[in-house]
């Protein structure tokens, strides 16, 4: 049977994928024959002889040039990037029902969050682009947020984050398009519960809007807020990640796809 996709042996560098929707990608990737570096602070629990953990602070350009020179001496190639690593701190800008409040913006948050999501996703490309740009081929992947396109109430620096995500996508697919390198955002939208949605997440959230934790959850799967009346599976991102890193996508670039079961604010 053919292949379809295509990309077995191909070196993928996916950041933040030892949980949540970074390692839904790495074990996709995996089932098609790919051959993955995951860069994360924390190692897979997945095993595999195809699959390279490298413990990294991905906000230290030195430790992310490290993760480049191992996967190359493990590897010898780089086909692609997945910039998955993202952290999110819902904060209010102002509260008005409490001082000194943990729910309130605070510089040290605004700060973590740009660092973790726009600093360590612009180090990475950098260092692999100079790579995909000598061997005229490659594809970066993106991955933004639904709160990215549309904004979010109580998650204003993520959304912001995720916008800036979206930026470098569309300006970065015309600067690397001269060579060959295609550059695509992929904004997931609600997704199932995994490791990283906390409680401590969740009464944040909720707290910045005026929601008890359970009605908050009920939006999950409401028709109201979803037309397909559920939330996405981690590997309905994934497949389409794959899709993405493969040929058979090979004149998208300079986009954010949505992969949020038709919410909108509309």
């Amino acid at each position: 049977m053919t292949d379809w996709m295509d990309i077995k042996d191909k070196v993928f560098i996916v950041t933040g994928g030892s949980s949540g929707i970074g390692n839904a990608i790495v074990t996709e990737l995996l089932s098609q024959g790919a051959k993955v570096v995951n860069a994360d602070l924390n190692s897979s629990k997945l095993k595999s002889e195809q699959l390279l953990d490298v413990q990294t602070n991905l906000t230290d350009k030195e430790m992310v040039d490290h993760v480049i020179e191992k996967a190359l001496e493990r590897f010898g190639k780089i086909d692609g990037l997945v910039n998955n690593a993202g952290i999110n701190l819902p904060r209010l800008l102002v509260d008005s029902k409490q001082t000194a409040s943990k729910f309130e913006l605070g510089l040290n948050d605004f700060q973590k969050m740009f660092a973790v999501n726009v600093q360590s996703m612009f180090l990475m490309s950098q260092a692999v682009a100079r790579i995909l740009v000598k061997q005229k081929r490659g594809i970066i992947v993106n991955m933004s947020s639904e709160a990215g396109l549309e904004g979010s109430e109580g998650q204003s620096v993520y959304s912001a984050t995720k916008g800036a995500i979206n930026g470098f996508t569309r300006s970065w697919s015309k600067e690397l398009g001269h060579y060959n390198i295609r550059v695509v955002g992929v904004a997931p939208g609600i997704m199932e519960a995994t490791g990283l949605r906390t409680l401590a997440y969740e009464e944040a959230l909720a707290y910045s809007r005026n929601k008890t934790v359970e009605q908050l959850r009920a939006g999950y799967s409401n028709t109201s807020t979803i037309p397909l009346g559920r939330s996405g599976k981690l590997s309905e991102v994934a497949d389409l990640v794959s899709y993405l890193l493969s040929d058979r996508s090979s004149y998208i670039t300079g986009v954010t796809i949505n992969v949020a079961g038709g919410k909108t604010r509309g």
